[in-house]
């Protein structure tokens, strides 16, 4: 006679995650469990029981979606071959996002997500290749308004949003003591514009730094300081700092670490590139100004406090400026025009065109090498080359202005382009006739 035996299994739980083993124990012996009974026993839901049964044990981590995941494609799309903008660094990219696009969250955050994707990784670590490694430095403080440090961002590449490929430069003077910055966007470094923007920056911080430092630019030495002489400043510029009441040193050829607080400050302006095909010259002058200002209003990381706040302190310390006459003649003179109904401003009895939206207003005229500026006040509204032909139009203007007078015409673009060969034609035959 057979008889079944019988196992009497005895199993105590004490806590959800040895429920996996229990199963292994009730499969052993063809038995289910009572879930109900089990989330009593351990003061918790049955549906918790059961899925620690099954081996669905929790890791901690919950897998929540990243505030950076909605912008993939766009990161995919700037840091794209296809794309002229270039992000030197992932504090630019997470500025850029931040800026133009509403993205909201922190830059370690956004960082971190970044370096968890390979295939934006690859974009930041072929550019970290290509930089080289300064050489360390010591670092020399100065007291308040002692020393000023000034150098260019030079010969940037820029592409506006017309099309048209430039080249610029930002003249950036940094005050030692408080890193309060100072940003001029230029598109030639000529010695006119560098005293002119320098003369400009004094005006602004209402004083004038003891000492100006700087590299052995052209525009300041004739002859560059090195180990064995001290250099030649160039009588120009000498004359400039003695009516400003300024001492001009220089750095050692060949060691711009001397002026480390400008130079540290230059790889700010590589947001520049962040930018490319994106904005018109006027345009890309107020993204440097809010770049500037931003930089200002930002706890540095060299002192722990705000620029701007220290400057508060450090402006009391500046020498005073001098008289507005001396201060004049270094500026860059400006003419005042008035806009005429056909949208343009005369300059030595030739006209030359500006955007819309300026007729009869009193405009800013300057001419730096053969190139005629015009500001609306501060603001950067149009540049024209200085010919003899009458009339002088940029295509975008003559483009907007004939959408006013005749928004009904169709192809615009081309009927401007065709009318825009025949003035120039007619008023250069004009002037050929005796």
């Amino acid at each position: 006679m057979n008889k079944p035996i019988t196992f009497i299994v005895k199993y105590e739980l004490k806590r959800l995650e040895e429920l996996p083993k229990l199963k292994e124990i009730m499969e052993a012996v063809g038995m289910n469990p009572n879930f109900t009974k089990i989330a009593k026993q351990l003061n918790c839901d049955r549906r918790t029981a059961k899925k620690y049964y099954d081996g669905e044990i929790p890791t901690g981590k919950r897998k929540r979606p990243s505030p950076v995941d909605a912008y993939y494609d766009v990161i995919k799309e700037l840091l794209s071959e296809e794309t002229p903008q270039v992000f030197h660094y992932k504090s630019i990219l997470w500025r850029y996002l931040k800026d133009n696009h509403g993205l909201n969250c922190a830059e370690s955050t956004f960082r971190g997500y970044i370096s968890r994707r390979e295939e934006f990784q690859d974009y930041f670590d072929q550019r970290s290749n290509k930089k080289t490694k300064t050489k360390a430095s010591i670092r020399f403080e100065t007291d308040p308004g002692e020393q000023a440090q000034v150098d260019w961002k030079e010969n940037i590449d820029y592409l506006t949003s017309e099309g048209n490929h430039i080249k610029v430069n930002v003249l950036v003077m940094v005050l030692a003591y408080s890193r309060f910055e100072l940003y001029a966007l230029t598109q030639n470094k000529i010695q006119s514009v560098l005293i002119s923007c320098l003369t400009q920056f004094f005006e602004i911080i209402g004083g004038v730094p003891r000492v100006l430092l700087g590299d052995n630019m052209k525009t300041i030495m004739d002859d560059s300081r090195t180990q064995y002489k001290k250099g030649i400043v160039n009588n120009k510029f000498y004359q400039f700092s003695k009516d400003m009441g300024f001492k001009v040193r220089t750095c050692i050829a060949k060691r711009p670490q001397t002026k480390g607080k400008v130079e540290t400050q230059m790889k700010i302006l590589d947001e520049i590139d962040a930018y490319q095909g994106q904005l018109t010259y006027s345009g890309l002058h107020e993204q440097v100004k809010k770049i500037n200002l931003r930089k200002n209003m930002t706890v540095h990381q060299g002192t722990g406090k705000i620029p701007l706040n220290l400057f508060e302190q450090e402006k009391e310390f500046l020498l005073a400026l001098p008289g507005q006459r001396i201060r004049t003649q270094y500026k860059i003179p400006q003419q005042q025009a008035k806009v005429n109904a056909l949208n343009m401003i005369s300059y030595k009895s030739k006209q030359y065109s500006v955007p819309l939206g300026y007729k009869k207003q009193s405009l800013f005229l300057e001419v730096i090498e053969e190139k005629l500026y015009i500001y609306d006040t501060t603001k950067l509204i149009a540049i024209h080359a200085i010919k003899d032909q009458k009339l002088n139009y940029l295509p975008e203007h003559y483009e907007e202005h004939l959408k006013e007078v005749m928004p009904y015409k169709d192809n615009i673009r081309e009927f401007a382009q065709k009318n825009l060969k025949k003035i120039g034609g007619y008023f250069h035959a004009a002037k050929n006739v005796k």
